[in-house]
């Protein structure tokens, strides 16, 4: 038996703002502690502070990627260790013009440029956008 990835965690300022901008990303329902279960939550002891320092975007048909977000004890520090590679046209290469628009579309949400890499790694073109999500995390689209 090998494992299965569950969740890529995010650690946040804002857990529910972030989850809320990857839920545009990745074109998710926004998730909020709806009913019954919230009740249920607060009952068990939880404040709705506790309730504030998590969050998740999740896929509602189980395909994509579930990212959690987790209240962060410090503020980030330094560049990602690790990062996703998002794909503007999944399972083929975007055209120019499809590549700036998702690229608009993600500023729209709240992304930041931090650059274009427009490069050769020996025989393969690299064509791609750094990005900054609103707490700084870095990302590319390509």
């Amino acid at each position: 038996m090998a494992s299965k990835l569950g969740n890529i965690t995010f650690y946040a300022d804002d857990p529910p703002r972030l989850a809320r901008f990857w839920s545009g990303v990745f074109g998710y329902p926004p998730v909020e502690w709806d009913e019954p279960l919230k009740s249920q939550l607060l009952e068990s002891g939880l404040t709705e502070a506790d309730l504030a320092a998590r969050a998740v975007a999740e896929d509602p048909d189980g395909d994509g990627p579930r990212l959690f977000f987790h209240h962060a004890s410090d503020p980030k520090a330094g560049r990602n260790r690790l990062h996703l590679d998002i794909s503007a046209t999944p399972g083929r290469h975007p055209s120019h013009d499809e590549l700036e628009a998702e690229k608009d579309r993600l500023v729209a949400l709240g992304a930041e440029v931090v650059r274009l890499v427009d490069q050769d790694w020996g025989p393969w073109p690299e064509h791609y956008y750094q990005l900054r999500d609103p707490e700084g995390n870095e990302f590319c689209l390509q």
